[in-house]
C-alpha cells in the first residue's frame, strides 16, 4: 500500500475514533456528571460517618434527588452507563486491594467456615425468597450480598445476571441495615459467648457483610480479632469470582433458548479482570502507592455507581418491596451468623 494511502487510513481511523468519543460524551456526559457530583458529596460524608459509608449515602442521595426533582431527559443514558459500566470498572479496580498470599494463609483456617456459611446463605435465600414471593433477581442479590461481601458482591453479581437498578437498590439498602446492626450487636454477643480473639475474628469475618463494618466491629473487640477478621473478610471477598461465574453460567443456561442469546456477551469478563488485578497486586511488581490509588479509585467509583443506581430507583416501588426484602435479608443474615458459630463449635469438638 502506498505511503500516502496508509497515512490517509490512519487519519480516517483517528477521525472516526474521535467522532465516537465525542458522541459518547454527548450522550452520556450529563448523567455521568450528575452521578459524579453526588458521589463526591457521599464520599466525604461517608468518611465522617464510616458506619454508614459512602456507597449507602450515594444510593440514598440518588433516590432522594430523583424523587424530589425531575432530571433532564438527556441525563438518563449517562446514568445507565454509570450504573453498569462504571460499576464493572470499579469491581476490577477493587482487585488491587487483595493480597493472595494472605488470603491463602488464612484461607486454610477459614475456608470451611466460609464455604458452609455461603451455602447456608444461598439455601436460606432460596427457601425464604420463594416463601415470601420475592422475585428471583432480588433474592439472588440479597443472598450474594449477605454471603460474600455486601455491596461489592452485589455489584459483581448484578452485572452477571443483568439485574435492574431497582433490585440492586433494594438489596444494597437491606444489606446496609444489617451492617449497622452488626457493628453494635457482634461485640456484645461475642463477650457474652466468651469468644477468643481468633473465634470472634472468624465470626465477624464470615458473618458481617461489608468490610468497613467487619473492621469496626472486630477492632472494637480487640486488635488481634480485628487483624484476623480483616484477612478472613478479604478471603471471603475472593469468593466473588466463582460465585459470579456460576451465576453467569446459570443465566446463560436459562437464556440458551433465546433467539439472539450470546454467551460471550453475558459472560462477566470484568470478574476475570478483577482476578488479574488481585494477582498483580500480590506479586509486588506494581508499587504500593499505585495499587493503593487504584483500589481507592475503585471504592470511589462504587459510590458513583451506587448514586446512579439510586437515580434510577422508584421510591414507590422501594416502599412496596421493602418489607419483604428486609425479612429476606434478616433470615439470610441470621442463617449466616448461626452457621458460622456452629461450624466453629463443631470444629473444636472434633
Amino acid at each position: 500500500m502506498p505511503l500516502g494511502n496508509t497515512r490517509q487510513t490512519i487519519k480516517d481511523f483517528q477521525q472516526s475514533e474521535g467522532d465516537l468519543l465525542k458522541q459518547m460524551i454527548r450522550e452520556n456526559g450529563l448523567g455521568v456528571l450528575i452521578a459524579l457530583a453526588i458521589a463526591i458529596e457521599a464520599y466525604f460524608l461517608g468518611k465522617m460517618v464510616p458506619v454508614i459509608g459512602g456507597a449507602v449515602l450515594g444510593i440514598t442521595f440518588g433516590i432522594l434527588i430523583t424523587s424530589l426533582f425531575k432530571l433532564p431527559a438527556n441525563s438518563r443514558k449517562g446514568i445507565k452507563f454509570t450504573s453498569k459500566y462504571i460499576l464493572q470498572l470499579a469491581v476490577v479496580l477493587l482487585g488491587f486491594d487483595m493480597n493472595m498470599a494472605s488470603v491463602i494463609r488464612v484461607g486454610q483456617q477459614s475456608l470451611l467456615v466460609i464455604l458452609l456459611t455461603i451455602s447456608a446463605a444461598f439455601i436460606t435465600a432460596l427457601f425464604v425468597g420463594r416463601l415470601l414471593k420475592v422475585n428471583k433477581t432480588l433474592t439472588t442479590l440479597v443472598g450474594v450480598g449477605t454471603a460474600i461481601c455486601g455491596g461489592s458482591a452485589i455489584a459483581a453479581a448484578s452485572s452477571a445476571i443483568n439485574a435492574d437498578d431497582q433490585d440492586i437498590s433494594y438489596s444494597i439498602s437491606t444489606i446496609f441495615l444489617f451492617n449497622v446492626i452488626a457493628v453494635f450487636l457482634f461485640p456484645f454477643v461475642g463477650h457474652l459467648l466468651n469468644l477468643s480473639d481468633t473465634g470472634f475474628g472468624m465470626w465477624a469475618g464470615t458473618a458481617i457483610n461489608d468490610t468497613s463494618s467487619v473492621v469496626a466491629a472486630s477492632f472494637s473487640y480487640s486488635d488481634a480479632a480485628g487483624n484476623f477478621a480483616t484477612v478472613v473478610k478479604l478471603t471471603r471477598s475472593l469468593m466473588i469470582l466463582p460465585v459470579t461465574l456460576a451465576l453467569a453460567f446459570v443465566t446463560a443456561r436459562e437464556n440458551r433458548e433465546q433467539q439472539h442469546f450470546n454467551f460471550v456477551q453475558i459472560f462477566p469478563w470484568f470478574v476475570l479482570a478483577f482476578l488479574v488485578a488481585a494477582i498483580l497486586n500480590s506479586t509486588g511488581w506494581i508499587p504500593v502507592t499505585i495499587t493503593g490509588t487504584l483500589a481507592q479509585t475503585g471504592k470511589f467509583l462504587i459510590i458513583m455507581a451506587m448514586a446512579a443506581i439510586g437515580l434510577n430507583t422508584s421510591i414507590q416501588g422501594f416502599v412496596k418491596a421493602g418489607p419483604r426484602a428486609l425479612i429476606l435479608g434478616a433470615a439470610v443474615w441470621f442463617a449466616v451468623m448461626v452457621s458460622s458459630l456452629i461450624v466453629q463449635l463443631l470444629t473444636r469438638m472434633w
